[in-house]
């Protein structure tokens, strides 16, 4: 029986030396070193963690040695070593822990998934051999690219339907806030729900947390001289003049903000407002 992630269990020490790379800090800037995003910079030093999103080692047990946190994203990491002695990074999930064994199943003419079979966590399958109503996180667009899809902390998504369209196999996944994707069934994706589900109620507690993180204060706009923000200017304290705008005039409340031309809209079959 897996035991309660507590901070004794994560890994406090350096992380695997081989599968590890300096970042450069760019703090908000673009490639001409122009800051193009405010409120960022002075942040600590990272080094980013290889990830294998693909699970591409297939039907080869392998074991977690230990769970880590990841500076570069909100859910945990897990150091797995497989049986024919690889080692590598994958992204952790909720409920598993130091001692389990996961395995990434290959193909769904090897394995016939029914009603009593025990999809156990962590584990990886084909989308076509999964049953309606799976649970699953860290899911692939497309076929081989690898995991794309719910990797942050406590996310997941639902395989609601399968379609068999023009001789090709397609499922469509659902997101908690009711957005729909149709994908390819080939795809794959791993069991579960992403760990660190109680990210989200993480509290600070003090401003030098967030400095630490690279967030910056935040100054605000009526604060500001009127050639900096629509919102700045005037004698005195005043509220905004006009609608709660950025400091580039694009109305920042209530505003569908989502572009047309986003890689992937081609593949969402309902979105979250109707």
């Amino acid at each position: 029986m897996s035991l309660k992630l507590t901070n004794k269990i994560i890994w406090k020490h350096k992380p695997l030396k081989n599968l590890i790379f300096a970042l450069d800090n760019k703090a908000g800037r673009n490639r001409f070193g122009r800051i193009c995003s405010f409120r960022k910079g002075g942040r600590l030093k990272r080094k980013y963690r290889i990830i294998d999103f693909k699970r591409n080692i297939f039907n080869i047990p392998a074991i977690i040695r230990r769970i880590e946190y990841d500076p570069n994203r909100s859910s945990y990491i897990a150091l797995v070593c497989y049986k024919n002695g690889i080692i590598s990074y994958v992204n952790l999930t909720e409920g598993l822990n130091i001692g389990d064994v996961i395995l990434n199943y290959w193909d769904s003419k090897q394995i016939e998934i029914k009603e009593h079979f025990n999809l156990k966590p962590g584990n990886t399958y084909n989308l076509n051999v999964l049953p309606i109503g799976s649970i699953i996180n860290n899911v692939e667009f497309y076929p081989g690219k690898g995991a794309q899809i719910a990797r942050s902390a406590g996310t997941f998504c639902v395989l609601s339907l399968k379609y068999s369209l023009f001789n090709k196999n397609f499922v469509v996944l659902r997101f908690p806030s009711g957005v729909e994707y149709l994908i390819s069934a080939n795809c794959r994706a791993s069991i579960g729900i992403s760990s660190n589900i109680k990210h989200r109620f993480n509290i600070k507690g003090k401003a030098g947390v967030s400095r630490k993180l690279g967030i910056r204060p935040i100054v605000r706009g009526v604060a500001m001289n009127p050639i900096d923000h629509p919102h700045g200017g005037g004698e005195g304290k005043k509220s905004g003049k006009r609608l709660a705008m950025s400091p580039w005039g694009k109305i920042s409340k209530g505003f569908k903000t989502r572009k047309k031309n986003i890689k992937t809209n081609k593949f969402i079959v309902k979105f979250r407002y109707g």
